[in-house]
């Protein structure tokens, strides 16, 4: 299959007519993508590839020593390291379901016929217009342990309380139950997209042949919604494994190294440490996992087939 592929392309290019006007003017004019993707995404991916195999020195680079693979070999043995990556699993484990989960279920619920499904929209999507630092710090307001609202009404309930950015075991939720109030907006308006565009006449279609709610969901719904839903699960799995300012400003990566995320690792090892070539490798460890992940859940969401 690949060889055909690139079979495939190999005649495209050759088909290609440089001496007609209007492929040439297709060529000039995706042209300026192609420089703004060559300097702002081609780059720094050759050449963080570049600097994962020398132990750079950002003040000298022409004095960088060559190790080859000796930073991922070192990487594969930090425990830190590894301590990084399960703290990102468990938040993309927490967020990545509940956020396409429940904006799924928000977008068929306001696209029923419901009495302030305008003002509803409105209050779903706006958490999305905030920025990464305000909603942090509200959050973190709300979860304080002394005065934070969330307390005072848990207190109702249980007479202690957790302080739950100081938890091992909260510290991570908490910031996973900011993320979703913060982003579920952004799939909720996708979805709710999705669903406004599959034609009523197979849900009248359905009615008539004796269909239940279910039956309308599972062979209606959901395969009509298919490529949305493909789109908000491979966003989401990517913007999740980057997850960095909420847990740098909620938490600091603490307690412990509970918080400390894969992104916040590089960050620490390159602006703290000055270990440029080794958070290089960890920035590649990233990109491959997300390249993974994206084409398993390709795979498995959408079947194979075009999304």
């Amino acid at each position: 299959m690949a060889t055909e592929d690139r079979l495939s392309v190999r005649r495209k290019l050759r088909s290609i007519d440089l001496s007609d006007g209007e492929t040439r003017d297709g060529i000039l004019f995706a042209l300026p993508y192609f420089a703004l993707f060559s300097v702002f995404l081609l780059y720094p991916l050759v050449k963080g590839f570049y600097m994962s195999l020398f132990d750079w020195n950002a003040f000298a680079p022409a004095q960088s020593e060559f190790i080859l693979f000796e930073n991922y070999a070192r990487m594969l043995g930090d425990p830190a390291f590894w301590k990084s990556v399960r703290a990102t699993v468990v938040f993309v484990v927490l967020t990545v379901p509940t956020l396409v989960v429940l904006g799924l279920a928000l977008a068929l619920g306001v696209n029923r016929d419901i009495k302030g499904k305008r003002v509803l929209r409105t209050v779903f999507f706006s958490p999305y217009v905030l920025t990464v630092s305000v909603v942090s710090l509200i959050w973190a307001e709300l979860y304080a342990p002394q005065y934070g609202a969330i307390n005072y009404y848990v207190g109702y309930l249980v007479q202690n309380p957790p302080s739950w950015l100081n938890s091992f075991t909260w510290a991570m939720p908490a910031i996973a139950i900011a993320t979703i109030w913060w982003t579920v907006g952004f799939n909720f308006v996708i979805l709710l997209a999705a669903r406004q565009s599959v034609p009523e006449r197979l849900y009248e279609a359905a009615k008539i042949d004796g269909a239940s709610s279910w039956r309308a969901f599972k062979d209606i719904t959901v395969p009509q919604m298919r490529s949305a839903i493909v789109f908000v699960t491979t966003v989401q799995f990517i913007w999740s494994f980057q997850v960095f300012g909420q847990a740098y400003i909620m938490t600091n990566g603490g307690p412990g190294e509970s918080t400390q995320t894969l992104v916040m690792y590089l960050f620490r090892m390159a602006f703290n440490e000055g270990q440029f070539g080794y958070a290089a490798a960890v920035g590649y460890f990233l990109f491959f996992v997300l390249v993974a992940v994206s084409l398993g859940n390709y795979y498995f969401v959408s079947g194979g087939e075009s999304a």
